[in-house]
Parts: structure tokens; sequence; C-alpha cells
């Protein structure tokens, strides 16, 4: 298992624009082909490159994990499409029709569990449950309500915002049945989701991100860093 350093669109503000799990990376389309294929390669996954409703910001729009994967309303059909073919027949897809939109700041999940947004209504909860297939409990990270952008899970571990108080780590530890710990990404960024994405093969981090950074993420998620 490994970590590496990527840069999309200029940015090491990676987590916005891309999101793991343990069978697909999802890319934007803008992204050369080679350049995604490498991110595949280290995550030792299949690479996905499309859009989520004509935007780029695909980690905070969509949330996944080996089950499911939540999109917003406004997703497009021929994206969905794309999504479909790439994971499979039996993987659900679930467009939540609400007027929330950024479910990859709003839910953190591996294939254990999942903590949300506690402002989320209790139907659209159920909806998330049966989409990723776990449990689902609402909580916050820091006394703040968007998870998805605070934390980066993985079945092996997860890397929260440093400020995560004890109850939340126990509830969180709980739920998704994965140690926690604390850290930060491209050079003191305490929101970990927006700049690194993991499975358990590997890690890929804004290339902001400071040597002692990937220390404690190697740590954490149980990798390593490597050389691109």
């Amino acid at each position: 298992m490994a970590i590496y350093t990527f840069v999309l669109f200029g940015s090491a503000s990676i987590g916005v624009y891309s999101l793991a799990t343990e069978k697909i990376v999802i890319i934007p389309p803008q992204i050369p082909r080679h350049k995604a294929e490498r991110v595949g390669k280290w995550l030792k996954t299949d690479v996905v490159q499309t859009m989520i409703g004509k935007s780029v910001l695909i980690g905070a729009l969509a949330c996944a994990n080996s089950n499911g994967m939540l999109l917003p309303h406004f997703v497009r059909e021929e994206e969905i499409e794309t999504l479909q073919n790439s994971c499979g027949k039996n993987f659900n897809l679930t467009i939540m029709e609400t007027r929330r939109t950024a479910y990859g700041n709003m839910v953190l999940t591996n294939d254990k569990g999942a903590i949300v947004d506690p402002r989320l209504k209790a139907k659209d909860i159920k909806i998330i449950s049966d989409t990723l297939d776990v449990e689902v409990v609402p909580g916050e990270i820091a006394g703040l309500p968007y998870v998805g952008s605070l934390a980066t899970a993985t079945n092996n571990g997860i890397l929260a915002h440093p400020l995560i108080k004890e109850e939340e780590k126990k509830l969180i530890e709980e739920v998704m049945k994965t140690p926690v710990d604390v850290g930060t990404i491209n050079c003191g960024v305490p929101y970990v989701g927006t700049g690194l994405i993991a499975n358990t093969k590997a890690a890929v981090a804004g290339f902001l991100t400071t040597g002692p950074e990937m220390f404690i993420i190697g740590q954490v998620l149980d990798v390593v860093k490597k050389d691109e």
C-alpha cells in the first residue's frame, strides 16, 4: 500500500474533484486519460471519467462506497449511464431528490458504516442507508456538520479534522467500525476530505501535502509514501 501526491486543475484540493472507493476512482473527463489512469493504477481500481451534473466537483457532489453511490438531483442521464456501466448492475445508484446537493460533503462512509450531516431528514438518511447498505447515523466532526469534507475514510482507518471531539470520534469508530485519528493535508488544511482520496490499497493527497502530513496519513490509513 502506498501514498502518492497529485494535482487536478492546478489545485491541491483533489478531493473536491475526484472520488475513490475500493472498486473505482472517478475523475473529470477534462483530465487526460493517461493521467487519470495513473491514479487508477495507484489505487488499483477501474477509472471512470465523467462529470456530475456537468460539474467537475465530483468529490463534493457525490458520495460512494463499494455498494452504492449518492448523486444530486441535477445529475444528467448520460452521466448516470456511464456510472452504471462502469459500476455494474448490482451497484446502487441513487439520485437524491432534495434541495441539498453536496452529498460528498454531507456523508462520510466506508464499507462498514456512515456518518451524515445531522441536518438531513430521517427519510433521506434511510435512503442513504439503503443505497450504501450500511448503518447510517447523524454526527459531526469538530462541531461541524459537513462530515464528508472534514475526514477521509477507508476500511482501514479514518483521518479527521484535528479538532474532532472525543465523543464524535467514539461515535464514528462505533458506527464505521474503523479507528479514527487526526491530521491535516496540503500544508495545514484541516478539511481533510478536500485534499485526500484513498482506499485500502493506496492514498492520493494534494501536491502541497508535507512530509510530516504524509507520515501521519500513512500511519492512520495504513499506507506508505511512494514516489510518483
